[in-house]
């Protein structure tokens, strides 16, 4: 069975596209199929906004549809940025001044504890859903570090790996993160 993956985001479908292969998925993306839907992310949750846009690719394809909704939680911000990971300082931030704007915000915490939480929703043509969720943990560094990854990645550090998502290679990263876990968790139900 062929899945289509409702990110436009470049980093997610090649993360997503690499994860699914390796679990003998087969996946394309929206772009490859000529779709381009904009689902506004009006939900207060990840599940809420990964249902969004599983539901509206998958009326609009026919093909059962992936969607993960993702981003940072940082326990000292009471959550923050959530579900608004993407948009968190303002929506014109690049992705290096999202997280001056994340380190400027924690510059003099100490409590650095933080997680990234992924959910995939897959929805299929008959209306059925199928979620599953990942985290990984670890901590908000102090300044960015590494090249690899996008978004958060050059700020969330693994103590027990003494690096940060950005220093790994990419099947370092797919096997620990949270994205790799949900997949895993989907690919299993």
């Amino acid at each position: 069975m062929r899945y289509v993956l409702a990110s436009a985001n470049p980093g997610k479908v090649r993360e997503m596209r690499d994860i699914m292969s390796e679990l003998g998925v087969e996946v394309v993306s929206r772009d490859e199929l000529g779709v381009n839907i904009d689902v506004e992310e009006t939900g207060d949750t990840f599940f809420e906004n990964a249902r969004l846009k599983a539901v509206a690719l998958c009326a609009e394809t026919g093909l059962p549809s992936i969607a993960d909704d993702s981003g940072l939680v940082v326990e000292a911000l009471g959550g923050e940025p959530g579900v608004y990971s993407s948009t968190y300082g303002g929506e014109s931030l690049s992705n290096d001044e999202r997280n001056e704007y994340l380190l400027e915000k924690m510059r003099y915490m100490e409590h650095r504890s933080a997680k990234y939480v992924c959910t995939i929703v897959c929805a299929y043509p008959d209306g059925s859903i199928i979620t599953s969720n990942g985290e990984c943990r670890g901590e908000i560094a102090r300044f960015p570090s590494g090249k690899s990854g996008f978004g958060y990645d050059p700020v969330f550090y693994i103590q027990e790996l003494g690096k940060t998502m950005a220093e790994l290679t990419p099947e370092e990263k797919n096997a620990i993160s949270h994205r790799g876990a949900a997949l895993r968790a989907f690919a299993e139900i």
